[in-house]
């Protein structure tokens, strides 16, 4: 482990740090309620413990930081139908196993589709150039850091047999809906240190602005979390709406302005629900008309009859936790039903959802 990164684990900038959040808790007197953005946030407090570091009345709750886990059924029932209808389809590994409303791509797979783990946009355009005879759909989700290359991957003639079937999203109206959201009550929001090397940490100004909520975008280091819980605890104790970029090594105010010109070139903000959330206007990213040629939605029936979801699914309660409402230990199927082998919903299976986060931690990592 390098030098640079030992530097952000230091034990004794860790107690520093935690001394001065009990400090600021006195100063605030009362409860505060903080949302992270993001569930490499997550694996990094559950990871290095960071809640039995926090002084009560101090709430971290997880927020719709996951992609897989807001990736909402019926866009797992297209890929699904595409898949059926002879496609391959490429998608990354966290997507494989997440139920659509009958079946996920492994099922499909199990039944004799073709579904192809990728880890990267451009691995799946290499699975096109090496079936030219296929047609290959790339089954692309996730946010603005995977958004962008999906795009540049369009801009750059990618070959004939090859589709998009799009699922990014798109997440500053995500917080502004959970914000809006009477009974999550935010006091604060750490947002995602690698979402913001693309965007930027000035995205966020409007909406510091519009909700008088602050906002501290942080890196995924403990150091880096744990001040990024001080700055906004700051901010707070002091009455102040305030935007901080808490992880300057990465992030800049303007973001990286050829990545975003590019992403907004190909995709354009659609509404669309996110699992168990809400519909969310301007929170989904489709392709834009100028690159239909490339969209597996114009190209294959997305539209399969699946019916109603499984009974189970429904007593599932990924939405309220991703909308900060609840925690995994409160839903009936954690580690019952719903376990890492055997996932009901989309929090148990991608290594970003808090319910396999914390079953992998011992179910409450409070320690």
């Amino acid at each position: 482990m390098s030098e640079e990164t030992l530097q952000f684990r230091n034990p004794e900038q860790a107690e520093q740090l935690a001394d001065r959040l009990e400090a600021l808790m006195v100063e605030v007197d009362g409860p505060v309620n903080l949302m992270h953005v993001c569930g490499s946030h997550e694996q990094a407090i559950a990871k290095f413990g960071l809640r039995s570091m926090l002084p009560d009345g101090l709430s971290l709750r997880m927020g719709p930081g996951c992609p897989v886990c807001v990736t909402n059924m019926p866009e797992v029932d297209e890929a699904v139908a595409v898949a059926n209808q002879g496609a391959i389809v490429a998608t990354y590994g966290d997507m494989f196993r997440v139920p659509g409303t009958k079946q996920s791509l492994a099922d499909a797979r199990a039944d004799g589709a073709d579904v192809e783990i990728v880890y990267s946009a451009s691995e799946a355009v290499e699975l096109a150039e090496e079936n030219p005879d296929e047609e290959v759909v790339f089954f692309a989700t996730g946010f603005e850091t995977t958004a962008a290359p999906t795009a540049a991957i369009l801009v750059d003639d990618p070959p004939e047999n090859f589709w998009v079937l799009s699922a990014h999203k798109y997440v500053p109206p995500a917080m502004e809906v959970v914000a809006e959201m009477p009974d999550t009550d935010i006091d604060g929001f750490l947002a995602a240190g690698h979402a913001a090397t693309i965007t930027g940490y000035g995205l966020f100004e409007p909406f510091v602005e519009e909700y008088e909520i602050p906002v501290v975008v942080g890196g995924f280091e403990p150091i880096d979390v744990m001040l990024g819980i001080e700055r906004l605890l700051e901010y707070i104790s002091e009455d102040v709406a305030g935007l901080e970029n808490a992880y300057p090594r990465c992030v800049t105010r303007e973001g990286n302005r050829a990545a975003l010109e590019t992403m907004w070139s190909v995709f354009e903000k659609t509404s669309g629900e996110w699992r168990g959330i809400a519909e969310i206007p301007g929170a989904n990213l489709a392709l834009r008309e100028e690159y239909a040629d490339y969209d597996a939605r114009e190209r294959f029936d997305v539209e399969p009859e699946t019916g109603g979801p499984d009974p189970l699914t429904e007593q599932c309660v990924c939405g309220d936790i991703m909308a900060g409402k609840a925690d995994p230990d409160e839903c009936d199927l954690f580690g019952e039903e719903c376990t890492p082998g055997n996932p009901v919903g989309a929090c148990m299976v991608s290594s970003e959802g808090t319910c396999k986060i914390w079953h992998e931690y011992g179910g409450h990592p409070d320690l």
